[in-house]
């Protein structure tokens, strides 16, 4: 089930309550505790905590740390809306003894900052896949693990990073490394393969959920950034924009339309409603990987399979 934005609401999370303050505090003094107990039994414990802010991100860490790495996730419910998540108690005092963290950044997770900072520790690694990208706080779009160049700098880091942790193990996360790698070959040929067979398919999309990963199909993303961006941001888009959109769907001038299935409002519901009429096929996309029966790599195929059905067969996915 899709959520409903009513009412509209910011993409930036609010600060940290006073109870999360709280919450914070008692982390970070059984962190401390933690730590110097490891330390006094000689080495690091047994295996490493791990957070990622993003259930894929947190997926790409289980994968590369393997029996060493003990991985949650902060955000993982497909049924929710990402850009209003708030921090709880509970995520604080997840955070705050992690022993490496990855958050995505460009503003889409900053309440991982705020509790890092609440809850310092020196011997705490943190891969931001931002800065590990090199790109600016003005870049557009956050949504960059649909970028097919980010996974692969994220695992070559969390190797070096688990390798600090645990040097003993180092070969054993660099292989794991390199092993999943390798294994995200097949999306990128088929990537390859879609722009090949299809280039340049004018598509429509609500926000730019997959934009990185429809770029790089090679298709021709319609849609005005500025719309994608007012309705990511939860604001109201300008009527010319809106007017455009549904001239799109209205005259038949994309192939497909997607959407974030995760965040619907009544105006992406009235352009669903208007590419059904239209008979042009509809695909969601997801914000955080659908679960159980995904891993990184099978979901970007997962929804690169969608949008080859929708262009090639016509056929709709509303949910992987």
């Amino acid at each position: 089930m899709s959520t409903h934005r009513s009412p509209r609401r910011p993409r930036r999370p609010r600060p940290l309550t006073a109870l999360l303050a709280s919450a914070l505090a008692t982390a970070t003094l059984a962190g401390g505790l933690g730590s110097a107990t490891a330390s006094a039994a000689g080495g690091p414990p047994a295996v490493i905590r791990a957070v990622g802010a993003e259930n894929e991100y947190a997926n790409v860490i289980a994968q590369i740390g393997g029996r060493y790495v003990h991985t949650s996730a902060i955000m993982s419910n497909p049924n929710t809306d990402p850009h209003t998540f708030e921090a709880s108690p509970s995520v604080a005092k997840t955070v705050a003894a992690a022993q490496l963290v990855v958050q995505n950044g460009i503003g889409y997770d900053d309440f991982m900052n705020k509790i890092e900072k609440a809850s310092p520790s020196s011997g705490r690694k943190v891969i931001d896949v931002q800065t590990l990208r090199g790109l600016p706080d003005s870049t557009p779009n956050p949504h960059l693990w649909y970028s097919p160049q980010t996974m692969p700098l994220v695992a070559e880091a969390l190797a070096n990073d688990l390798a600090l942790l645990q040097p003993a193990h180092a070969a054993y996360f660099q292989a794991n490394a390199t092993r999943f790698i390798d294994s995200l070959k097949p999306w990128y040929q088929a990537l390859a393969h879609f722009a090949a067979a299809h280039p340049n398919t004018p598509v429509a999309v609500t926000e730019p959920v997959a934009d990185y990963l429809l770029q790089a199909a090679g298709t021709q993303d319609l849609t005005p950034y500025s719309l994608q961006a007012a309705i990511m941001n939860g604001t109201d888009p300008a009527p010319q924009d809106i007017s455009q959109q549904t001239s799109f769907l209205s005259g038949h001038k994309v192939k497909v339309f997607l959407y974030n299935e995760q965040v619907t409002d009544p105006l992406t519901e009235t352009w669903l409603k208007a590419a059904h009429r239209a008979g042009i096929p509809v695909v969601g996309v997801y914000e955080t990987m659908p679960t159980p029966g995904y891993d990184y790599q099978t979901w970007m195929q997962a929804e690169l399979r969608a949008l080859t059905r929708a262009v090639a067969g016509k056929t709709s996915t509303a949910k992987l």
